[in-house]
């Protein structure tokens, strides 16, 4: 018989190897690649001719990573399109594609590179994860046959995603993610059936993959955090930035803060796309990130991170439902952002209290300016309703933003600089959601990382004054339910699908 003794020595001896086995903290990387694009062509290319292309990608990433190795990183995350770039056909894209099977097929492809078929680029990011003791996040196509009694199987009778894969340090495939939220322009790839959740631990937490697009909807984005309970999501992306309230800084370390996750944004350097804005960003705030359209250069980012986190729980519109309208007197108006037609009144004093409403949305906002400029305006906007241009999801947004010119009609309007600081702000909204992403940005499109934060009842305020002139203080909320309810009528469809044709050929 086993004493008592013994057994208590067994479980305590058990305990201590999980604990040294796992971490409190790692290091995390990512890396805003500057993508080597293939020539522009209706034929497809030949398969040596995508392989040469993508070794040349590869040749980049691979330095990225070894770097990232060498200065302790556990974890690197790579771009979307990042081995091959876009602007594909079906037909094109093909050539670019591997078979990528489950991970649960347990298999290593650099000890054993044709086990699936041809598939040079597994082996090679395989391989580089094994070197390097590191675990290596990148995003490629895969490729699956159909059969014709398939009836959403396409023409040419396969599906082809796209795709994040994850080596871990040994080399091995633990995560394969099929995009679900394909982004227009995207023709070449098709959404899975259904949205995937994918997760895998290590010693140093429990992670979440997505791409891109996938942030702005619930499936599978919320659900990795409100239901699987991961701690940091890789978010590989090909991001074009938007202002006032979509650029790829401020939008992905809102998701961060909002969601209460470590979240690893690398994003592809592309300037004249608009591409730019990686980041290593933590529930609190921002770790590292960078933002340049200035250079054709690449940027590797690296950070430490809490490796298990605790979620603390806002309630968005309990300080907002506790107070009065702070009536002002000022005179509202209307203004468009990226589409969606805002309620907005203007911030006429050096400080001020103000609510504006839209719908079932009221934005309270008090602020202290440094000094009232007489070259820039200020407004308070609301927005509460359906988006419907590049995508079609329901918004709650209240908004401290600077205008275009002194202008009002300008209010709303992408802009990158500003002059004026403030010296403190608070800004809450009746939001109807319990999904609302806190954004702070100041000029030059830079964040302002432990200069302001969330309090449970749901107000965003600032904790110093600013370190930098504001271009936007934003509460940004989804309200995934009603993306497509009742009020979604086929009118309303035929409206979104006619603006988004229109906007595409600006």
């Amino acid at each position: 018989m086993i004493s008592s003794q013994l057994l208590a020595y067994v479980a305590i001896s058990a305990f201590c190897i999980l604990n040294v086995s796992a971490m409190d903290t790692f290091i995390a990387a990512v890396y805003e690649h500057s993508v080597i694009l293939p020539n522009a062509t209706l034929n497809p290319a030949s398969h040596e001719e995508a392989l040469a292309l993508m070794n040349q990608n590869l040749d980049v990433l691979e330095g990225a990573i070894t770097s990232a190795a060498k200065q302790g990183a556990h974890i690197i995350v790579t771009p979307e399109d990042g081995i091959y770039g876009w602007v594909f056909t079906r037909e094109t894209i093909y050539p670019y594609l591997e078979d990528i099977p489950d991970p649960q097929v347990n298999w290593i492809p650099c000890n054993d590179p044709s086990r699936f078929g041809h598939t040079p680029v597994q082996e090679r990011l395989s391989c580089l994860a094994k070197k390097n003791s590191i675990y290596v996040v990148a995003n490629i196509g895969d490729k699956k046959p159909c059969e014709a009694n398939d009836p959403q199987c396409p023409t040419d009778g396969r599906y082809q995603y796209n795709t994040n894969v994850v080596f871990d340090s040994e080399g091995k495939l633990v995560a394969r993610y099929h995009k679900q939220n394909i982004f227009m322009g995207e023709d070449q790839f098709n959404s899975p059936k259904k949205a995937e959740v994918v997760t895998f631990n290590t010693t140093f937490g429990k992670f979440g993959i997505f791409t891109c697009f996938d942030i702005l909807f619930h499936d599978p984005a919320v659900i990795l955090v409100k239901d699987f309970h991961v701690d940091t999501i890789l978010f590989p992306t090909a991001w074009m930035n938007v202002l006032p309230h979509l650029s790829a800084v401020e939008f992905h370390s809102a998701w961060a803060m909002g969601m209460g996750v470590n979240f690893l944004a690398a994003n592809i350097h592309h300037p004249l796309r608009k591409m730019t804005g990686s980041g290593i960003y933590a529930p609190d705030s921002p770790r590292a990130f960078h933002y340049d359209m200035k250079t054709e250069e690449g940027k590797l980012l690296l950070s430490e991170l809490d490796s298990h986190l605790y979620r603390s729980v806002v309630n968005w519109s309990s300080y907002a439902n506790s107070i009065e309208a702070l009536s002002t007197g000022n005179q509202e108006f209307k203004g468009t952002v990226f589409f969606d037609n805002f309620t907005f009144m203007e911030l006429k004093g050096v400080t001020g209290n103000y609510t504006v409403c839209h719908r079932d949305l009221c934005c309270h906002l008090s602020y202290k300016m440094s000094e009232k400029r007489s070259d820039e305006v200020y407004a308070l906007g609301a927005f509460d309703g359906l988006h419907t241009v590049e995508g079609t999801y329901y918004l709650q947004i209240c908004t401290m933003l600077k205008c275009g010119t002194t202008d009002l009609k300008t209010c709303g309007e992408s802009v990158e600089a500003a002059s004026t600081r403030f010296e403190m702000f608070s800004l809450s909204g009746t939001f109807g959601t319990q999904y609302v992403f806190p954004e702070v940005l100041l000029s030059e499109v830079q964040l302002a990382p432990g200069e302001f934060q969330v309090s449970s009842d749901g107000r965003l305020f600032s904790l110093k004054p600013t370190s930098g002139p504001v271009l936007t203080v934003t509460l940004f909320g989804r309200w995934y339910e009603k993306d497509w309810t009742s009020n979604a009528s086929s009118e309303l469809r035929a409206q979104a699908l006619g603006l988004m044709i229109s906007h595409s050929g600006l």
